[in-house]
């Protein structure tokens, strides 16, 4: 019988191309970076409510225990999303390293900067367009701001009330954000980057280092 024996010898048969065995991609040393690059597209394409770990998982083919053990939650692996995306603005030492004077200038350029460039911007929009639309992520992303940008900028320059100033420059910054770039209201949508800077400067100043901001 000439069919005899045709299914045997499976573990010589050639490999299929496409998506890696979960055993291959559990060994693999980029697995972290993958599942998070997905994550982000996922993010970036669904949104948050709609972006589920197993979902995550079948998109980088890999097994939702493994994006468990290398994120944790949800709420996590969205928040390292955000860390990713707002990576550059992670290098304070461009806004720090000069001092107190002309630091409100330096954050709203840095922060403008890294929307401005289309290769930052496209995630960060993933980012506020979730939590503009699921309090989880919204929470995420403020806790991300206050604690690992603004407010280390504020404690590092030692002044009074560091958390709430933190907050009113977010709220600054996120508003911008929302404005110009996510619902794009004119004239702020089209305005020079330069004039907002020039403009909002001053007051991120008052909040980060006048000592008594109240009148």
């Amino acid at each position: 019988m000439t069919g005899t024996g045709k299914d045997t010898g499976k573990g010589s048969a050639p490999r299929r191309r496409g998506r890696p065995t979960r055993e291959e991609t559990a060994d693999g040393p980029d697995t972290r970076e993958r599942i998070l690059r997905t994550a982000r597209e996922e993010f970036a394409q669904r949104g948050y409510d709609k972006t589920s770990v197993r979902g995550i998982a079948k998109a980088a083919g890999v097994d939702p225990a493994l994006v468990h053990h290398y994120f944790g939650t949800k709420d996590e692996i969205f928040a390292a999303a955000i860390e990713v995306s707002f990576e550059p603005a992670l290098m304070l030492t461009t806004i720090l390293g000069r001092g107190s004077e002309g630091i409100g200038e330096r954050l709203a350029r840095n922060f403008l900067g890294i929307w401005e460039n289309p290769a930052t911007r496209a995630p960060l929009l993933a980012v506020i367009r979730s939590a503009l639309t699921h309090e989880a992520a919204a929470k995420v992303l403020r806790q991300f701001v206050l604690r690992q940008l603004l407010e280390r900028i504020a404690r590092d320059l030692d002044v009074p009330d560091p958390r709430f100033r933190a907050e009113l420059a977010a709220s600054h910054m996120i508003g911008i954000a929302i404005l110009r770039y996510v619902i794009r209201v004119d004239p702020l949508a089209t305005a020079d980057p330069e004039h907002i800077v020039t403009m909002v400067a001053p007051t991120l100043q008052r909040y980060l280092t006048d000592p008594n901001p109240h009148p």
